[in-house]
């Protein structure tokens, strides 16, 4: 695991502070080694159970250890095994701000009634001179309340279904 972090950092992946979206592209990686990676980290966490972060020991004599949050670590096999099976992997920080079309494109909506609904005030955003801007946090809470308002009225036709005896 620590060499494929070593690896990581050196193929540009520990550049991804400097931008609001990092992605890796299907067929940007080998399946193949994607999948074994996934796979041993995989065991790793299965033969370190626990809680705390992970300790992994340096490759060579007096290599400082690598700390890494368990979390991360489950991530990072979860990203593997989407490459591995050929998917693309989008990281987008909760604070990554986005443009109006980024926005509409990752709600599955036209660009205008994206603008709409920010108009109205469903979405909250900011201008940057003529620009809106919408933080991925306050994108994510618009389709979490939009879903589970979906999920609602849903609820309510099967209920007026049963009611009604239809099939």
């Amino acid at each position: 695991m620590l060499r494929l972090l070593r690896i990581m950092r050196l193929e540009g992946v520990g550049q991804m502070t400097r931008q609001a979206i990092s992605q890796i592209r299907p067929g940007d990686v080998d399946p193949d080694v994607a999948n074994r990676a996934a796979r041993r980290i995989r065991d790793f966490l299965a033969t370190h159970q626990g809680s705390g972060p992970l300790t992994l020991p340096g490759e060579l004599a007096g290599d400082d250890a690598l700390i890494v949050p368990r979390e991360a670590a489950v991530m990072l096999a979860q990203i593997l095994s989407l490459l591995a099976n050929g998917q693309g992997v989008q990281i987008i920080p909760d604070n990554a701000e986005l443009t109006t079309q980024q926005a509409a494109d990752m709600l599955n909506v036209s660009r205008p009634y994206l603008i709409k609904l920010l108009e109205s005030g469903e979405i909250p955003y900011r201008t940057v001179g003529r620009h809106r801007r919408i933080t991925f946090q306050d994108l994510r809470e618009y389709k979490r309340r939009d879903d589970q308002h979906r999920r609602g009225v849903l609820d309510e036709l099967a209920a007026l279904s049963q009611e009604l005896d239809l099939p």
